[in-house]
């Protein structure tokens, strides 16, 4: 789990070094060029943090569909695991009432998945420079709709790092009833936006943007209930 946290924090800095220079972005902590000279599922599979990914697009058959997105808002593969693990095996193991009851990722039932996949793909181009605090809805290939923003970080964390420009992330948000402000403790939590901050903005391939969510984030935002 430290490695994990460790993990997420890298790729968050990330993020912040993205906002303060817009020709490069970061991954596991290394500066690359925005350009990847390949096509978006290409890309994918030339990092390790998609492999899961890759399989779930393999087995949903949308490889042309995520080549054919002008963005894609990435879950990484610990965002699936989340999804398999905390979600569907305990929904099982409630079925079942068997709490030993273990639920693969291999076992999904993967034609139901291709919705769920088109929610992070949406056919415009989505990049950072045109994002702002305001943000605004985008309609995804699923045809619900996402509200996307820039924000400034509310942390203030950033003053005690020593860094001289507010950092900046990208939010992908699924907006429960009415767009919550930015601190939203106070709305009670069943009306509460579901929101996952970008960990790496700005990956320019051949065919489009890929914007990597957090790995904290549950693949299709579900949560037990």
């Amino acid at each position: 789990m430290q490695s994990n946290i460790k993990w997420i924090w890298m790729l968050l800095l990330a993020a912040t070094f993205a906002s303060c220079k817009k020709t490069d972005y970061f991954i596991g902590g290394n500066l690359h060029d925005p350009k990847f000279n390949g096509t978006t599922y290409e890309f994918l599979k030339t990092n390790p943090l998609f492999d899961t990914l890759v399989l779930l697009i393999d087995k949903t058959g949308l490889k042309d569909e995520v080549n054919a997105a002008g963005t894609f808002f990435a879950p990484t593969d610990y965002a699936i695991q989340n999804y398999v693990k905390k979600v569907v095996q305990v929904r099982k193991q409630l079925e079942a009432n068997d709490e030993n009851l273990k639920f693969e990722f291999g076992e999904l039932d993967f034609p139901k998945y291709k919705d769920s996949l088109r929610a992070y793909l949406f056919p415009q181009k989505i990049e950072r420079a045109a994002l702002t605090k305001d943000g605004q809805y985008y309609t995804s290939k699923d045809g619900e709709k996402r509200h996307i923003t820039l924000w400034d970080d509310p942390s203030g964390s950033y003053i005690n790092d020593g860094l001289t420009l507010i950092p900046q992330y990208i939010y992908f948000t699924k907006v429960i009833g009415t767009l919550d402000p930015l601190i939203n403790d106070d709305v009670p939590t069943e009306e509460r936006d579901k929101r996952v901050v970008v960990q790496t903005s700005g990956v320019i391939t051949n065919n489009g943007v890929v914007h990597v969510l957090a790995n904290y984030h549950n693949f299709t935002f579900a949560e037990l209930n």
